[in-house]
């Protein structure tokens, strides 16, 4: 298949984090002339039959997936998983015991906020969650701005919830490793999320790319709704000096929230390999 194909392997339903259930989804990337498409919920493959189910009904062509948070060099990472067994046990037992402890984190977040005399947080968090077991930051965010504490999102991260400031509580995820096993494992490829969100050096940026290669990543997403022009550049340039693939996905969440619609992000420089070409066999 073309690199001119209008893929989006990078989206949020309400089973995570987004806002809109999978059919409702399937349906707006539908509209937005998206070929092919991936549900990528956070640490969860409960909507991976769903998902399925609505894109076949549209006519899409589908690849499971996920997107697996992983500790790395003390940040969050975030490991797509695309086209892999959303039955196999390892990924099953591994992405349970990843959730495990956001239930525990969200009430120390909670703690915190009290603590500069924002009450309530943790129940009002949970009123914006689909799935109790996925309770994150983004909960907290829309709470935040619903109760006046913050115009948007955008002033919530710049205010709470990131590294210093009230709220923040880090969590330990899933190893780099671990998470790359259980989607190879599993028949998909790995795939390196937004790499431009992270705040790493150099140094740890080259020692990301080349322990997720060596752990069997086989791709980075390129172009994604929080990389910049400049960013498709440099990101397809360390495609290509890895020799990953490249993947496309918006990572949208909500049409309240999200920058880049379902479908609506340039196409892959052709000089790169889509992901998809590594995974013809397991489109659905």
């Amino acid at each position: 298949m073309t690199p001119l194909l209008n893929a989006d392997l990078h989206c949020h339903s309400v089973v995570s984090d987004g806002t809109l259930t999978p059919e409702a989804l399937a349906t707006r990337a539908r509209d937005n002339g998206v070929e092919l498409w991936s549900l990528t919920d956070h640490d969860e493959i409960g909507g991976q039959a769903r998902a399925l189910a609505a894109a076949r009904e549209h006519g899409m062509r589908y690849l499971s997936g996920v997107e697996i948070s992983v500790t790395f060099a003390r940040q969050t990472v975030h490991i797509v998983g695309l086209g892999f067994d959303a039955e196999d046990p390892r990924m099953v037992e591994g992405l349970s015991r990843t959730r495990g402890g956001r239930g525990q984190r969200a009430r120390e977040m909670s703690e915190q906020l009290a603590k500069v005399g924002i009450q309530g947080a943790y129940e009002g968090a949970l009123h914006f969650v689909g799935n109790p077991e996925l309770i994150s930051r983004t909960h907290f965010a829309r709470f935040l701005v619903d109760s006046g504490v913050c115009k948007d999102t955008s002033e919530v991260f710049r205010k709470y919830l990131t590294d210093g400031k009230p709220g923040f509580v880090p969590h330990r995820w899933a190893s780099l490793q671990e998470a790359v096993s259980w989607i190879t494992l599993g028949g998909g490829v790995a795939v390196i999320a937004h790499p431009g969100r992270y705040k790493f050096t150099a140094n740890e940026e080259y020692a990301l790319f080349s322990e997720f290669k060596e752990h069997g990543g086989r791709a980075v997403e390129v172009v994604t709704g929080s990389h910049t022009p400049a960013e498709y550049l440099s990101y397809g340039e360390m495609a290509l000096e890895f020799g990953l693939a490249a993947s496309r996905g918006s990572d949208f969440h909500s049409p309240d929230e999200s920058h880049t619609d379902l479908g609506a992000l340039p196409f892959l420089n052709p000089k790169l390999t889509p992901v998809w070409e590594l995974l013809a066999d397991r489109i659905q």
